[in-house]
């Protein structure tokens, strides 16, 4: 699961009105080098929630100098973009879990695959 992927995700369990963001508990974490395209990265920035990509990355150990607060003008900024573009991209969960920050309920993450699926009981 990539990063990019993590900060689009939330608990829709029975009850929880603060499923986001979803804490990351890794137990495999990849990086794959993916080919960088300044375009992509910048018009997916405004549609991110900065603080939890911030916050994900650092707990992953690879925040890659990203700063807090976005930066100004980053259309321009190459080197500001590459930095997200390897954190959006290239950083992968292979093997762990979600969990939601209200309930506690932890959705598996297998072969890089997040199960958000819920049982009967919390639809």
């Amino acid at each position: 699961m990539k990063l990019l992927t993590h900060n689009m995700l939330t608990s829709h369990v029975k009850g929880v009105t603060k499923g986001y963001p979803l804490l990351i508990k890794a137990t495999e974490v990849k990086v794959n080098e993916v080919e960088f395209n300044s375009q992509f990265v910048s018009r997916m920035i405004p549609k991110l929630e900065w603080s939890a990509l911030v916050q994900a990355a650092e707990g992953l150990g690879h925040l890659e100098d990203l700063p807090a607060e976005l930066v100004a003008d980053y259309e321009n900024n190459e080197e500001f973009l590459k930095k997200v573009h390897k954190v959006l991209l290239e950083v992968e969960v292979v093997e762990g879990s979600l969990q939601c920050p209200e309930s506690g309920r932890e959705f598996p993450i297998s072969r890089g695959v997040p199960n958000m699926l819920l049982n009967e009981d919390e639809v």
